[in-house]
């Protein structure tokens, strides 16, 4: 299934794209689920039966509870997670172009709440942001809590998987010397467009082509085989001394090809239009704006 979050005249309802056209409002469907996903995670049973049951809706078109995809515009997926995770240098591909040798253990890295942006959403550029980077992410998506999880149940606690873009302002990155400033910045955690639930996909996401590319020139290429720490070692890891929470989401590291490693480096400019791509998950598009 695809998990959607989109903007209802009412305020954010959770929904499924049932097609490529067709959305179930799942508020619609039956009032007394939760509105954020971050709860409705452990309702997955009853939104499967509600989208087996309006899978072939008789004659109703663009109609409660069943909309036409594209009536309302799209909200990151998961709107308020209680933590966001990324890892840095998880693709033997970057370590490469870095000259750097692998990290013995996961390296994480937080991103504010505040940075969160939805598809087709813009990617908003301050004037003295000079230096802002693109990196193609594969996010998963957690669903159930736990801490302390082993590898063999990391998959029980995956809602599902989305593309993320992981904006980065690399002049705040290099002079605070860690990332939490310059991977923060307002509109710079692009996601969604929706969650693809684990079984639609391999076993933890294994071999799916990522791409990262700016108004269509593809400038990163790789598959999550390159994943130096394979996201059931992620979940294991950050999960021995910290619970995770339904709605976290973990960003699994970007691939080779990123603006500021290139010659001459590439960084993003109003009028650029960002595309993230993860086979089997969708493609994650946003346009680059001045503000």
């Amino acid at each position: 299934m695809k998990l959607l979050t989109f903007r209802h005249p009412e305020g954010p309802r959770p929904g499924v794209a049932l097609t490529d056209t067709i959305c179930l409002d799942l508020i619609a469907a039956d009032p007394s689920l939760p509105i954020l996903w971050n709860e409705l995670f452990g309702h997955m049973d009853h939104v499967r039966e509600l989208a087996a049951q309006w899978s072939a809706p008789s004659g109703v078109i663009d109609g409660v509870p069943v909309f036409r995809a594209g009536k309302y515009p799209l909200l990151p997926p998961v709107i308020h997670p209680p933590k966001i995770m990324a890892v840095g240098l998880n693709y033997r591909d970057h370590a490469e172009e870095q000259n750097k040798t692998p990290p013995p253990a996961p390296m994480f890295f937080s991103k504010a709440s505040t940075c969160l942006q939805a598809h087709l959403g813009p990617i908003a550029l301050d004037h003295d942001l000079l230096q802002v980077d693109a990196e193609a992410e594969l996010a998963v998506v957690i669903g159930r809590a736990g801490r302390r999880i082993e590898r063999e149940a990391a998959e029980e606690h995956i809602a599902g998987y989305m593309c993320m873009n992981d904006v980065s302002d690399r002049e705040a990155q290099h002079a605070d010397r860690q990332f939490y400033r310059g991977k923060s910045i307002d509109t710079g955690g692009p996601c969604g467009p929706w969650i693809v639930t684990p079984d639609e996909l391999p076993p933890l996401a294994k071999g799916l082509e990522i791409t990262g590319s700016i108004n269509g020139e593809v400038l990163q290429h790789s598959n999550t085989d390159q994943l130096i720490f394979p996201i059931d070692e992620l979940i294991a890891h950050i999960s021995s001394h910290m619970t995770l929470l339904p709605g976290d989401i973990i960003s699994t590291g970007t691939p080779a090809g990123v603006g500021v490693y290139r010659d001459p480096q590439r960084f993003l400019r109003p009028g650029d239009v960002a595309e993230v791509t993860v086979e089997g998950v969708g493609v994650l598009t946003n346009p680059v704006i001045a503000v």
